[in-house]
């Protein structure tokens, strides 16, 4: 079990969990395991979302990276997949991502990108663990000359509106967007510092809410975690998409005409029918993880597609896409990968993506995601002992419940049971056609789990 570094970097309060002690300790560890095989000064790209906490914790990273003679270059409040673009354009050594994501303003977090503009796997984070705790972390430590130097480098969010512009201007320019006007919500998060600069550089019509970040506002009521506002926004206004983003910006979520969602697995059936129509999904497969829904793989069977499943969190998604040349994949959240753009799921490519699709098609938001059905869901927590939340699949009173709920859906349902990664739970989701008889069926497999492994 790792002690720093959960599913998605580290995140924790900042200032009392998250303190600059930890985080200058984090870059020195972090600087040395990410350029020990280089021969050359290593160069870190440090980039943040719009939290209060942000400049001291971007403070204390960028010592402890001058401290090892790591030079650094600032970018100020930029969306994470900026940060993975950027490292790899730019050719640097590694990209920090200050963020707590879709978290409330008083966590935030570290995730750091390799030189190929992917999150790092957990085997360098489990090193840089260890060199963290080893007593090494004194003996990295640069003199005289060899101190690293820090470079303000704002100016770079124009490249990442450039890499935009670059794939979608021509595209764009040939549609008839007179009549199609889009919400946006940047969750008072990164995007809102590009957000409309984009949709600008490529005559999107558009209308921007919660972009106003004061350091605590970040995801409170917007965004893509609350969608509320968006949808009544959309629909008072009669817009034809709306669009949030998470606020960091590797999210994406949409909202229909009508105010009904359009999650990420409904987004990955849009465009993944849009780009095989272009011939352009290769091998006419999409790669999710065991929490999209059972629509997405009926979905898939229904238009001879493949869906291959990974363990829950994008780096998984990532992972087999690349070992298998797969360019489109990602998560129910919002998290959505297009190889042939980016390594990391972009919340900004991803909604101009749906928006093509959508224009494409010359039909309503709410008509072109009618290709896929969503299956009603329940997810439940089941309050365990922490020692034994891994063991629920040992105990067999459990597994004969679990089967036996199996084979009552006979194929038009499905369960799915698995422990917390960070709290004495076990997670209960069920999926199945009925909600009243599915939320039953959860609470009565929780009451199990919770007498079994108390």
């Amino acid at each position: 079990m790792r002690k720093y570094f959960g599913t998605d970097g580290i995140r924790r309060i900042a200032n009392t969990e998250l303190t600059p002690g930890l985080v200058y300790k984090v870059a020195k560890a972090g600087a040395y395991v990410l350029s020990k095989h280089t021969d050359h000064t290593p160069t870190i790209l440090i980039g943040r979302d719009t939290r209060i906490s942000g400049t001291l914790i971007e403070s204390a990273m960028t010592a402890g990276f001058l401290s090892y003679g790591a030079n650094v270059k600032l970018l100020g409040v930029i969306p994470t997949p900026a940060i993975a673009y950027l490292t790899r354009k730019l050719k640097a050594d590694a990209g920090v991502v200050i963020s707590a994501s879709h978290n409330t303003y008083e966590f935030n977090g570290i995730k750091y990108f390799s030189n190929k503009g992917t999150k790092i796997p957990d085997s360098l984070e489990e090193e840089i663990e260890e060199v963290m705790d080893s007593g090494k972390i004194e003996e990295l430590t640069a003199v005289s000359n060899k101190i690293g130097v820090s470079e303000d480098r704002k100016d770079l969010l124009d490249e990442y509106v450039y890499f935009f512009r670059k794939n979608f201007d021509d595209k764009f320019d040939s549609f008839d967007m007179k009549n199609f006007v889009v919400g946006i919500d940047t969750a008072n998060g990164a995007t809102s510092v590009v957000a409309e600069k984009v949709f600008k550089a490529l005559k999107i019509p558009c209308k921007i809410i919660n972009n106003t970040p004061d350091g605590i506002n970040i995801n409170n009521n917007c965004g893509s975690t609350h969608l509320e506002m968006l949808k009544k926004y959309v629909v008072d206004n009669k817009l034809s998409l709306g669009i949030a983003y998470d606020g960091d910006g590797d999210r994406c979520l949409a909202v229909d005409e009508k105010g009904n969602t359009i999650d990420g697995d409904k987004i990955m059936a849009i465009i993944s029918n849009y780009l095989r129509k272009q011939g352009k999904l290769e091998k006419d497969t999409i790669v999710a993880t065991v929490m999209s829904n059972l629509g997405l793989h009926k979905y898939a069977r229904d238009n001879g597609l493949e869906l291959l499943q990974t363990k829950v969190g994008d780096r998984y998604v990532l992972e087999e896409m690349l070992k298998d040349g797969f360019n489109l994949g990602g998560e129910q959240s919002g998290h959505v990968i297009m190889l042939d753009y980016n390594p990391t799921g972009d919340g900004i490519l991803t909604s101009l993506m749906l928006i093509q699709a959508i224009l494409e098609e010359g039909k309503s938001a709410s008509e072109v995601a009618s290709i896929i059905k969503l299956y009603p869901q329940v997810l439940i927590n089941a309050k365990v002992c922490d020692s034994k939340k891994y063991d629920f699949d040992k105990n067999e009173k459990i597994k004969n419940a679990i089967e036996k709920l199996e084979r009552e859906f006979a194929g038009n349902g499905r369960v799915l049971i698995r422990p917390s990664g960070t709290e004495p739970l076990v997670r209960v989701m069920i999926e199945g056609e009925n909600q009243e008889e599915i939320t039953k069926k959860a609470k009565k497999m929780v009451e199990l789990i919770e007498e079994e492994l108390k």
